[in-house]
């Protein structure tokens, strides 16, 4: 029996869709089901009710859900155990992320995670706010790094404070707004340009939102899901838009774009950086290593 089949049918449990599970494994949704035809087919039961729209286990797919679990319990347990053996002991660390903390902040430790514990497999995908937690409660990875924790409840988590932020106005660097001899932008003739917004699911909008009363009357003309196409059609137009500080610094100092500062409001929205991981599970070997490594160096 297939240990990867096996986790992928207890995955599918949690998402209770084929292509979604398929989407986030980064496999074909026929190969999903060809993963689960070929537990069925070894097991001579069927799993997955088909004959409703909804997704439903079977009577015998809800016994197999229960040893699934213990199987992969315990064979992971054994490979820890064993590794001892071993004279090099590898150990995969999955982690989602949003953008900064996934590429500006944690990248840093990671790398000086891996000079002390070289065998160390750090596997990053980078993914909206709301993506990442739900990835985590999937048990799709072992840790998160987030800029808010959307709609879902901070004490379902154990938290690290990895970093702040400032959410920050930007343009491209011959923008109209420009052109008046200031330092400071009016809210009313920047509200003038259409305006770029994060896509729903994403903590800089969700902070966003949240924190800048102003924001119904932005101009939205676009929505976009990622920072450097953000920067990239703000840079090449007279439209608007919001950046992390840290990441419109960076694109500031290249040149790409200028950062705006509001007369009105000098604080724009801000916010706490987060690395989570779920409350129930038990970290054990380099993953415990990691969380308490970052712990105290984030003290």
């Amino acid at each position: 029996m297939n240990i990867e089949f096996l986790r992928n049918f207890i995955s599918l449990t949690k998402y209770q869709s084929f292509s979604g599970l398929a989407k986030d494994l980064s496999i074909s949704q026929s190969t999903l089901s060809h993963q689960i035809s070929q537990l069925e087919e070894e097991l001579g039961v069927t799993l997955i009710d088909r004959t409703t729209r909804k997704f439903n286990l079977t009577p015998e797919g809800e016994i197999f859900l229960n040893y699934a679990e213990k199987i992969i319990a315990l064979f992971d347990s054994c490979k820890q155990e064993l590794s001892q053996f071993t004279q090099k002991q590898i150990e995969d660390i999955i982690i989602t992320a949003s953008t900064l903390p996934g590429s500006h902040i944690l990248p840093k430790s990671i790398a000086q995670f891996r000079e002390k514990y070289s065998s160390v497999n750090f596997k990053i995908s980078i993914n909206n706010s709301h993506k990442s937690i739900e990835l985590l409660k999937r048990e799709m990875a072992d840790f998160a790094g987030i800029g808010s924790f959307m709609s879902y409840n901070k004490n379902d988590f154990e938290v690290i404070q990895i970093g702040q932020d400032q959410l920050k106005f930007i343009c491209s660097t011959q923008h109209t707004l420009l052109k008046r001899n200031t330092d400071q932008i009016i809210f009313n003739e920047l509200v003038k340009f259409p305006f770029i917004a994060r896509e729903k699911g994403s903590g800089t909008r969700d902070i966003f939102e949240e924190q800048f009363n102003k924001y119904h009357e932005l101009n939205i003309g676009l929505e976009i899901n990622d920072n450097d196409s953000i920067i990239s059609a703000v840079s090449g137009s007279n439209y608007i838009s919001i950046l992390s500080e840290h990441i419109a610094k960076k694109a500031a100092d290249a040149g790409l774009i200028r950062i705006l500062e509001i007369e009105q409001y000098p604080i724009i929205a801000k916010r706490e950086i987060f690395f989570i991981k779920l409350k129930e599970l038990e970290l054990t070997g380099l993953k415990k290593k990691f969380w308490e490594y970052l712990k105290k160096i984030k003290k």
